[in-house]
Parts: C-alpha cells; sequence; structure tokens
C-alpha cells in the first residue's frame, strides 16, 4: 500500500516558500524559522531553481558572522547548489530510500522540469501513519 503513494500526494506545495538568490541571509533565516522550515528552495530572476538554502547553510552564516563581525551577504553566497531533486510522481518508499542514504532533509520536487514541491522526512513520516 505504501509504494503506491506518490511524493506528489504528501508534499508541500501550497505556500511553499521560496527565496531570492539576491535576498540578505538574515532575512532568509528568519524566513525559514517563521515558517518551521528546514530549507527553502532558492530561485533566480527567471523562476528557476538555482540552489537551496538550509539550516546547514545557515551554520555558515553564523560562523561568517562570529569571525568577521558582521552577518550581510546574499542568499546565493551561502546556499548549497549541487541540487538533488525528485520527481512529483517517484514512490514515497523510492523517497524514503534516497532519505535513508543521505544527509538532506528536503528535496525539491518536479513535474515535467517545472518545480512544484519540496517533500521533506516529516513528509515521509506523514504518509506511513496516515495508512
Amino acid at each position: 500500500m505504501l509504494a503506491k503513494i506518490t511524493v506528489a500526494d504528501y508534499m508541500t506545495k501550497r505556500n511553499m516558500v521560496t527565496l531570492k538568490e539576491d535576498a540578505n541571509v538574515v532575512e532568509a533565516i528568519k524566513q525559514l524559522l517563521s515558517h518551521k522550515i528546514t530549507c527553502a528552495p532558492v530561485i533566480n530572476g527567471q523562476g528557476k531553481l538555482v540552489g537551496m538554502f538550509s539550516e546547514k547553510d545557515s551554520m555558515k552564516v553564523v560562523l561568517e558572522s562570529a569571525y568577521n563581525q558582521g552577518s550581510a551577504g546574499k542568499v546565493s553566497e551561502f546556499m548549497s547548489t549541487d541540487i538533488v531533486s525528485v520527481d512529483a510522481d517517484a514512490s514515497i518508499v523510492d523517497i524514503a530510500a534516497k532519505f535513508k542514504d543521505s544527509a538532506i532533509r528536503s528535496f525539491p520536487v518536479f513535474r515535467d522540469s517545472e518545480l512544484v514541491g519540496v517533500v521533506s522526512r516529516t513528509d515521509v513520516l506523514k504518509a506511513l501513519v496516515n495508512l
């Protein structure tokens, strides 16, 4: 039964938080905190995914602030650009396996080359308990 559930069934799609690559990094961290999320897709001026900004990336901001006595910077300076994405029609079981073998906590979700959502470890757990 679980194998028939797709990523699209549990991903965050409505009200998905995205960040602009030229956004202030401290404001981006505030967005993560206020929405209680661990990461957000970063998009460029054309609306294309160019990276992911996560809590882990935010640790670089903390260290930069401590060493340089400042916290200014843009999201593009700290985001991860090695993007691992998943297909909206993939099985939630396949995504669970992907999460098990990765330190990444959320993946951007695509359908026909378009960013349509984000799936997190929590989303996979919700699929399990909702059976």
